[in-house]
């Protein structure tokens, strides 16, 4: 496709998404035409729709600003194709839905901007998509979902767990990916999670998870998990990963639980003789957030192509968690304070680096504005969607 015909899907795009109430206007639109011109598919869904609805529009965006990289955007599309058969969706689905698309870009975008020619490439731009995820469905023969058991369960925080699980079989992912999870507890409500250790043959896999107050299942991870839990496990997402032959060094970039897939990276790499220099900026807005420190400390003093610099907006633990502050090991990187992209953006432009950030979409966000205001290419950096 002509550049001029991707700047006009991604502009048309842009003007969807760009008031407040786009994304949620946009998604509603394609739901309500889906659901309504082909039966059978309401029942696909569960009956809360807010994240569904939220992921929808984050993936469709994702899959537009792709449109340059065609290889990257395949790929995204087949892991996106293969997570939702655990929904039952069948490559016909994919065509269906295809068409609801369509009619919700046509009513969202502005008159102004929609004409013929508009019109035709985005049902070019569909018919890809449609076609590249139906393919990638009816090809794929792994298991559309994985059976896991709790082995164990952890609170670090009172607002936070590790949890721990044994797979029935080993899940192919690769350290840095993430996968959709279904707990007992909240039946039909898919979250994703980041896996935090690397793969094993034992399945051992393990999740790092943080309550939010607006969320739907977080409380219940938390909270309500025990030992013995059966869980239903999706297919492995995402495309977080160190290029060991780029001649590169990597920078990585986590708050809160992002730190998960880059820990589970960092863990792999330990494994091996040789790695790129790694700088790992790990942040919070108190000390205790950052929950797994010591363990980085201690992969660091081992590895000395490791480089961890703690990132805290306040120096003291807060009241409700008068926990005695950790002694940072001597030779290693003493935290520093501030907010977190301005302290990365703070040692200069990274222009040579492979960079990845993980962690709450408004981190994201501003910690690429800072990196992009100094001089830092946005092809750099790496960041997973969903």
């Amino acid at each position: 496709m002509e550049a001029f015909a991707i700047a006009r899907v991604q502009l048309s795009f842009a003007s969807i998404t760009a008031t407040p109430t786009g994304p949620e206007r946009f998604a509603t639109a394609f739901y309500t035409a889906l659901w309504s011109e082909t039966s059978g598919t309401r029942e696909l869904f569960p009956a809360g729709m807010e994240n569904m609805r939220q992921r929808f529009t984050t993936a469709v965006g994702w899959a537009v600003d792709k449109l340059t990289d065609v290889d990257g955007l395949d790929a995204f599309l087949g892991q996106l194709a293969r997570d939702h058969r655990k929904y039952g969706v069948r490559p016909e689905h994919f065509r269906a839905a295809g068409h609801a698309l369509l009619v919700a870009v046509r009513e969202c975008t502005p008159l102004i901007l929609w004409t013929a020619a508009l019109e035709r490439t985005w049902a070019e731009v569909i018919s890809h998509f449609t076609e590249t995820m139906a393919v990638a469905a009816a090809e794929d023969d792994l298991p559309a979902a994985w059976g896991a058991t709790v082995v164990g369960h952890e609170r670090v925080l009172a607002d936070l767990a590790i949890i721990r699980l044994e797979t029935d079989t080993p899940i192919p992912y690769h350290a840095g990916q993430y996968m959709s999870v279904q707990i007992p507890q909240r039946p039909q409500m898919w979250r994703y999670l980041s896996a935090a250790i690397p793969p094993n043959p034992q399945g051992q896999i393990e999740f790092h998870v943080r309550r939010v107050s607006t969320g739907w299942v977080s409380g219940g991870l938390v909270s309500e998990v025990v030992v013995g839990d059966r869980w239903t496990i999706g297919p492995p997402l995402g495309g977080l990963q160190v290029d060991q032959d780029s001649g590169q060094d990597v920078l990585m970039i986590a708050s809160g639980t992002g730190l998960a897939p880059l820990r589970a990276q960092i863990m792999e790499m330990a494994m091996r003789g040789t790695n790129p220099r790694t700088h790992l900026f790990y942040g919070g807005n108190y000390p205790c957030d950052l929950y797994d420190l010591e363990t980085l400390w201690q992969i660091a003093m081992t590895n000395p192509w490791l480089t961890i610099t703690p990132v805290t907006e306040e120096l003291e633990n807060p009241y409700w968690h008068p926990v005695p502050l950790r002694e940072t090991p001597r030779g290693l990187q003493e935290p520093i304070q501030g907010k977190l992209g301005k302290v990365v953006a703070s040692f200069g432009s990274w222009s040579d680096h492979q960079i990845q950030i993980a962690g709450s979409p408004s981190m994201i966000r501003t910690t690429l504005y800072a990196l992009s205001a100094g001089g830092t290419p946005r092809q750099n950096i790496s960041f997973d969607p969903l």
